[in-house]
């Protein structure tokens, strides 16, 4: 079946785990955001160490180590997020990224970049602060 959105397996581990990183208290290992998640392990250890890379974590290893916030839960959006993994979202005028066409307007309307415009909004309105409870 066909989806009109996906969203990568690593952006949504991004996600994900910074929600899970928010709300605990004293930081969280991968282990646990794995039990929780189901996420492979390595790949979150991969996509974290983005996000540390990124500034948005610091990471403390040892027995009472694991990853923890950088700033506030309400100081981070989910668009920081999601681009610290995918890169700048781009709105082009064209779904197919064409330069030229030999349309006079968009056949579709220029609905991709409505949509993109759209999840820009939402990403940019979400701080993890509202996903703590």
């Amino acid at each position: 079946m066909s989806k009109i959105f996906s969203m990568s397996e690593a952006s949504s581990i991004a996600i994900h785990s910074m929600v899970l990183i928010a709300r605990a208290k004293h930081g969280i290992n991968v282990v646990k955001i794995t039990e929780f998640t189901g996420f492979s392990k390595n790949h979150i250890a991969k996509v974290l160490q983005r996000l540390v890379k990124s500034d948005l974590l610091k990471s403390v290893r040892g027995p009472s180590g694991g990853f923890y916030l950088k700033r506030d839960p309400k100081d981070y959006d989910l668009l920081e997020v999601y681009e610290a993994i995918e890169g700048p979202i781009e709105e082009s005028d064209c779904p197919l990224a064409y330069e030229i066409c030999n349309y006079d307007e968009c056949i579709m309307g220029n609905v991709v970049n409505k949509m993109t415009g759209e999840f820009t909004k939402f990403l940019k309105g979400q701080t993890l602060d509202k996903y703590l409870t």
